[in-house]
């Protein structure tokens, strides 16, 4: 199986070598469960498989991507199901999506987060802060880092 060059494997490596895939196969392929995949058509307009004659489900090639990449964004880089569709949407001209680089997605993701705090920079900050400032990009990684840290530390408080 050959790698991009982020080190994430290219789905096309992997599919069987045909153009449409049954609901069953894509949760396979995917290790996502059918149920959740019918949940994502629900909430990601790009995520649109073909209906069969008998009205079963026919995911092509290019949704089974689509579901590799919104599984990415939320498993992996810990996206809402808003932010992953905001990203989506934002990528989609992009070769079927963010073309599978997690560095942009966490960029943007640490764009969006400086862009909050700026909105919010008022509450609670020394006098001299104003909110032109600016404010160091933080990676999203970092950030779900932290959020785990202090999750633990919290727990630990917790059972003193």
């Amino acid at each position: 199986m050959s790698e991009s060059e982020n080190g994430h494997a290219h789905a096309a490596d992997f599919l069987p070598q045909k153009d449409f895939f049954r609901i069953g196969e894509v949760s396979r392929l995917t290790a996502t469960k059918a149920f959740v995949l019918r949940y994502w058509e629900t909430e990601f307009p790009m995520l649109e498989p073909v209906k069969s004659p008998k009205g079963h489900r026919l995911y092509r090639r290019e949704d089974v991507q689509t579901v590799l990449e919104i599984r990415r964004l939320l498993y992996d880089e810990g996206f809402t199901i808003a932010g992953a569709r905001r990203h989506l949407k934002e990528h989609e001209g992009h070769a079927g999506g963010s073309n599978g680089n997690s560095v942009d997605a966490a960029d943007a993701a640490g764009e969006r987060a400086t862009e909050s705090v700026r909105e919010t920079r008022g509450a609670g900050l020394p006098a001299h802060a104003s909110a032109g400032d600016p404010l160091p990009t933080i990676s999203r990684k970092v950030l779900l880092d932290l959020r785990d840290a202090l999750r633990a530390f919290l727990t630990l408080l917790e059972t003193e």
